[in-house]
């Protein structure tokens, strides 16, 4: 391994100097004397585990946090007013990991919004319509500006967020974790625009658990462990594995776990001619015990459309569902609950935990729901929190802990929990690791397994190719809402999947 470099070995001062820069929460310790500096024009990858101090640092420099100590420079000169306004004027801008648009505008008003181009007194909407369709052009984008902001799909929002900074003339841009809802075309483009900015002198803080995507554009790589700073390296000087193991600070074992060797595996679902509501086509497969079942498919394909119409968060236009040669209808999520069905929901913060209530109560949640109770019950709420804990391995800084203060690898793993209390039948998983680091991708691998292992039928909805290749056993691809084909285990590859998914594979819509 070789020596990290924390200071510039020249006399011209760096874009931005961090000194010994460290935040606390009030007992928490997130950064703990962190230094590190950016070179202009340089694409500086930050990477670490959940709850490294990534975020943190990110909003440190973009003004949303006040450092509890250390030192910030600027071009040489000292930062005294830690605000966004401030961090603006000097050419730092955030795109945030969790995105902040206004829904109820337009995306022209979004990409503008406190920057309003004026013609006199009035606004010059004109102007803003054509520089925001000119800047998401560049993008490869062809969103209608003029639409509001709430009919988009969270891909489209973050090109938004994209052209949004770029529109600041910055001359720092942090992303964190940018491509979590993109495409692999709409990556590359992304990618593109850091080349252009990177020619033109403007830096870029890559934030992202995507090993492959910060060998790819990164020149350096800084990896914070714990809210401590371990180092700097040139990107090209170190492989994926190990800046991984610079995360965790181990010796990282294989991220994908074996895949079973059962033979005869017993149906657990059967779909049978089944339509959900966005389908443009019946769709016949089948899920079994033992096993975990990819699914495939572009941003758009109705994967996550299909599964929650199966299990009931969405309607049908008609099919049959058996469980375990049963039929199976669910009316609404709770039938399916009751049924030994469980959906794990791709927006944990949205829709999947109760962030301002703590893990014993959001992991109790399910078995308060089906036996309906109107009253809380604190000692099965301490028998789930200690089981979650236990068996998910979740970093609470306190007791009591409100989940939303949770890092995102500890939040899904109280989602987790939450889901498999009660020991369903069938799990689906609808993108298990977006967003979470490496260490912890490996143990909910493991945990996905484990449970396949024991007889389990497991369902995975990922937009990660790698994904779905290193854990399942069979892959069903969808494309514009039907299913094109079901890959077995000896046939599945990523040029097979891209194949089906963008529809120059064969279709083969049939029962496997």
């Amino acid at each position: 391994m070789i020596a990290a470099v924390a200071h510039p070995g020249k006399a011209d001062a760096p874009l931005v100097r961090i000194e010994g820069l460290t935040k606390q929460y009030g007992l928490a310790t997130v950064l703990n004397g962190v230094s590190f500096y950016i070179e202009p024009g340089e694409v500086h990858a930050l990477v670490g585990e959940n709850g490294a101090g990534k975020s943190t640092l990110a909003r440190c420099l973009a003004g949303f946090a006040v450092p509890s100590g250390g030192r910030i420079f600027v071009s040489g000169s000292e930062v005294q007013d830690f605000s966004v306004e401030m961090s603006e004027r000097l050419g730092i801008v955030l795109i945030h990991q969790e995105l902040a648009l206004a829904e109820h505008l337009s995306v022209a008003a979004n990409m503008f919004l406190g920057h309003e181009l004026k013609k006199g007194f009035m606004l010059d909407r004109a102007a803003m319509n054509a520089a925001a369709t000119d800047m998401l052009a560049r993008l490869g984008c062809s969103i209608d500006v003029s639409r509001t902001v709430a009919d988009l799909p969270v891909s489209d929002r973050q090109m938004i967020e994209i052209g949004k900074a770029l529109l600041r003339n910055a001359r720092l841009i942090i992303m964190d974790e940018p491509t979590a809802v993109l495409t692999p075309r709409e990556t590359d483009q992304l990618f593109a625009q850091i080349e252009r900015l990177r020619s033109q002198g403007v830096s870029v803080i890559y934030v992202s658990h995507k090993l492959d995507e910060v060998k790819r554009i990164s020149d350096r790589v800084t990896v914070l462990r714990d809210g401590f700073y371990q180092g700097t390296w040139p990107t090209s000087e170190l492989t994926a594995h190990e800046i991984a193991n610079l995360m965790v600070g181990r010796e990282l074992e294989q991220i994908y776990p074996p895949k079973s060797a059962i033979e005869n595996r017993v149906e657990i679902l059967s779909v049978d001619g089944f339509s959900g509501d966005t389908s443009r086509a019946p769709a016949s497969f089948q899920v079994r015990a033992g096993e975990i079942l990819g699914v495939a498919g572009l941003v758009g394909s109705g994967r996550t459309e299909l599964f929650e119409s199966i299990v009931g968060l969405r309607p049908s236009k008609g099919g049959k569902l058996s469980l375990q040669g049963r039929p199976f209808a669910p009316e609404s999520y709770r039938d399916a609950l009751a049924a030994g069905v469980v959906y794990i929901t791709e927006d944990r913060k949205g829709r999947g935990l109760l962030l301002e209530e703590s893990i014993p109560l959001n992991v109790a949640m399910i078995g308060q729901i089906l036996e309906n109770r109107r009253l809380v019950d604190l000692g099965e709420e301490r028998k789930a929190n200690d089981w979650a804990v236990a068996q998910f391995q979740i970093d609470a800084p306190f007791p009591g802990v409100r989940v939303g203060r949770l890092s995102g690898g500890n939040q899904q793993k109280v989602l987790l929990a939450k889901s498999l209390l009660k020991v369903p039948l069938l799990i689906l998983v609808d993108e298990p690791t977006r967003g979470i680091d490496v260490g912890t991708r490996a143990q909910i691998y493991r945990m996905l397994r484990d449970l396949a292992n024991e007889g389990k039928a497991v369902v995975i909805i990922s937009s990660d190719l790698q994904e779905i290749i290193g854990l399942s056993d069979r892959v069903l691809v969808l494309q514009n809402n039907r299913l094109a084909g079901t890959l077995e285990e000896k046939d599945i590859s990523e040029s097979a999947i891209v194949q089906l998914a963008t529809g120059v594979g064969a279709a083969t819509d049939q029962r496997q």
